[in-house]
């Protein structure tokens, strides 16, 4: 997931570069007043979310199947600890009613 995030901002940094030096040089328009950062980032944004989808697919489902295995092997310990709790209280309701 880490290389994933990480090759996603890569994007954005490029296409942030990218834009700012089109704004810079009037190929694409400023912002109004005080508003040309802002508007440089989330052209940047807009250009990179596309780039991102199409580029990162690969990496994307990666990181999507390592997260599955993941919180498949919490949801087992979770039920392996749900099944020993159970036994032992199975275990001690039986010995209750045997005294």
């Amino acid at each position: 997931m880490l290389r994933y995030t990480l090759m996603r901002l890569g994007i954005f940094a490029g296409c942030f570069v990218v834009v700012w030096g089109l704004v810079y040089f009037g190929i694409a328009p400023r912002g109004l007043g005080a508003s040309n950062g802002m508007w440089v980032i989330l052209l940047a944004l807009v250009v990179s979310a596309p780039i991102s989808f199409v580029v990162l697919r690969k990496e994307r489902d990666r990181a999507s199947v390592q997260i599955v295995e993941k919180v498949d092997r919490v949801k087992a310990n979770l039920d392996a600890n749900r099944s020993q709790e159970d036994a032992a209280d199975d275990t001690s309701r039986a010995q209750g009613q045997a005294s």
